[in-house]
């Protein structure tokens, strides 16, 4: 399986605040929800409970929590360790892996790819993402986001594949 990381970030990393994003960017929204329809997600219990209308359509929910007896819908799949993942997951398949922190931290030593919305602006926040070595990835695509009365940051699309070596 190959795992892409998903995430927007602004100047300082920071990638959220109590438990939610610190902007509103629904250009940034619609990036995400085209990149991950169709692909298994996989996110940390606070990144899940953060979701307002439940699990995401159209895409495997699976959550990554420490818990074994975390509750979940029947629809969502729990597992406690990175290694179950192959239980749900098809060998060809890209597997988003879409936040939090800590799930970035436990991924970021097996990811491929890297789809980055860049904030170029500073919030407050509670929540960084965790060093990336981009040494170890070359930039595929930059789109420079546009700017409208409901996307009111500067922001730019990029995509990272990891180096072959």
């Amino acid at each position: 399986m190959k795992i892409s990381f998903v995430w927007a970030e602004d100047k300082n990393h920071i990638i959220g605040k109590d438990g939610k994003l610190p902007w509103s960017l629904p250009n940034d929204m619609l990036r995400f929800k085209n990149i991950t329809t169709g692909h298994p997600i996989v996110m940390g219990r606070k990144t899940y409970e953060s979701f307002p209308n439940g699990p995401l359509l159209n895409r495997l929910n699976i959550v990554l929590s420490r818990n074994e007896n975390y509750k979940v819908p029947n629809s969502v799949v729990l597992i406690t360790d990175k290694s179950q993942l192959s239980e749900y997951v098809k060998p060809d398949e890209e597997v988003m892996v879409i936040g939090g922190s800590s799930i970035f931290e436990i991924f970021k030593d097996d990811v491929d790819r890297l789809y980055l919305t860049r904030i170029d602006h500073e919030f407050g926040g509670d929540t960084v993402m965790p060093r990336i070595d981009y040494d170890k990835f070359v930039l595929v695509e930059k789109k420079e986001g546009v700017m409208d009365d409901k996307n009111i940051y500067p922001y730019t699309f990029k995509t990272y594949q990891k180096k072959i070596n």
